[in-house]
């Protein structure tokens, strides 16, 4: 037995104890805990004949299928379904919706034939029946569990042999073999590493609840989503209908994927048309709104960009923002104010993109700068203006990916007029039924909307 001390915050080992972490430079987040360096009874779960190596070229990816979900969205982010033998880590905020979300993909699984085993540490059997009864009903496929030792857990999963295991969470479940208590980092890592060697040995798909920090990570160390296949984080104010599931990380498709769900009183509820979800409550005649498409993954999503822009009563006017970033926000008026001559030192700025969202792509800079002058000259502008594109320091319209792709999107959702990059014009012009605008710099778009 040693002591090993680990950073509660990152994950961190060091032999002595150190005020300031050096991974994550954070004061006093060392804690000491106990290792024991004796094997864990799961190391042999692994078959010897699964070592023997094989030529990359003979290898069938067909015997890898993907298991379909039932849930469209759920599958999108995961990269067409289910992998198996995949470790899936999924994390979010208290009462966002993971366990419902799981157990919707349980009662859709087993209502497929498929074996489904739910393993929870923190609710009884009692209470996981009163909150699946709000789904419909479950075939008797699904199996549930309440035990938080993962040496019985792993005993069950071998003789029950299931396809798909959730477990609830990781946090709550304690390896015998650690003497740490069940939540730290050493337990943590240690379950995640034998639920590792069950996935892979058995061949069984593994989802993994994870609670998450006040900073929106997952809790544990940081090594936790270094061991897992796909990390997904369901993301949304739990006290709106909204939620949307983002994968960060995914060895299986793509990491800027995202699906996007309602909450009922019966569940989940796929989105099927999102952009049409973020623009529902749009204002018809109101300065400072205008549409922008972003992209994310493979869809392009409408999103409305508000701006409200008023005199300052103080001396340093207020800037904030709420779903993209402050300072991008503080670039692009410095720009307006450099290039245009908008005299805007001295005004309160407040950008806001509806629905939620949080965009970091730079394809809505023009857009937050056709709100920021509606509002700050109080003119409205057409509904049926949607723009898109990168603005740069001198002012120019820089081309973005996937504009025909956004071009197509608008058009589907009734929009007549679209303001696009002038280098991205020719690939959008193709777009038959919708009106194409290329803009090479602020002084053409200040041209088009203010006449």
């Amino acid at each position: 037995m040693t002591s090993i001390f680990f950073c509660g915050n990152c994950g961190y080992e060091s032999a002595k104890w150190m005020g300031q972490c050096p991974g994550c430079k954070e004061w006093n987040t060392l804690v000491e805990e106990t290792v024991s360096k004796s094997e864990l009874k799961s190391g042999n779960i692994m078959s010897r004949r699964n070592a023997q190596a094989q030529v990359l070229a003979e290898i069938d990816i067909r015997q890898e299928d993907k298991l379909q979900s039932g849930i469209g969205e759920l599958d999108r982010v995961l990269g067409g379904g289910i992998v198996q033998g995949s470790l899936i880590l999924v994390g979010g905020d208290p009462g966002i919706g993971k366990s419902t979300l799981l157990l919707q993909l349980c009662r859709n699984l087993s209502d497929a034939g498929q074996k489904v085993l739910y393993v929870s540490g923190e609710e009884s059997l009692m209470q996981i029946k009163m909150r699946a009864d709000r789904l419909g009903d479950f075939a008797r496929e699904m199996l549930l569990l309440c035990e938080t030792d993962l040496g019985v857990i792993t005993e069950v999963i071998r003789n029950v042999q299931p396809r798909v295991v959730i477990i609830d969470s990781i946090q709550t479940m304690y390896n015998e073999n650690i003497s740490a208590a069940p939540g730290s980092v050493s337990q943590v890592r240690e379950s995640t590493g034998t639920l590792l060697q069950v996935a892979k040995g058995l061949g069984v798909t593994i989802f993994i609840v994870g609670h998450v920090t006040k900073e929106g990570t997952v809790a544990g160390p940081r090594l936790l989503e270094h061991m897992v296949d796909t990390v997904l984080y369901f993301e949304g104010d739990r006290h709106a209908s909204y939620r949307i599931l983002r994968g960060v990380k995914n060895r299986f498709g793509s990491t800027n994927e995202i699906g996007v769900f309602e909450m009922g009183d019966k569940g989940l509820r796929e989105v099927a048309n999102p952009s049409e979800y973020m623009l529902s409550g749009r204002p018809a005649s109101a300065s400072g709104s205008v549409v922008a498409c972003t992209v994310e993954g493979t869809r392009p999503l409408l999103i409305e960009i508000q701006a409200l822009v008023c005199q300052s009563n103080f001396g340093i006017p207020r800037r904030q923002t709420t779903g993209t970033d402050l300072n991008r926000v503080n670039l692009l008026m410095a720009v307006l104010e450099k290039r245009l001559g908008v005299a805007l030192s001295g005004c309160d700025a407040y950008v806001n993109v509806t629905g939620g969202m949080k965009i970091t792509e730079p394809a809505v800079d023009l857009a937050i700068v056709m709100a920021v002058l509606s509002s700050f000259r109080n003119v409205p502008l057409d509904t049926g203006i949607l723009a898109f594109g990168e603005v740069g320091l001198s002012g120019e319209v820089r081309g973005v990916s996937m504009a025909g792709q956004r071009v197509a999107e608008a058009r589907k959702l009734g929009f007549h007029t679209v303001l696009v990059p002038a280098v991205s014009a020719p690939d959008c012009e193709k777009q038959q039924g919708i009106k194409v605008i290329g803009v090479r710099s602020l002084q053409d778009v200040m041209e088009y909307i203010f006449g």
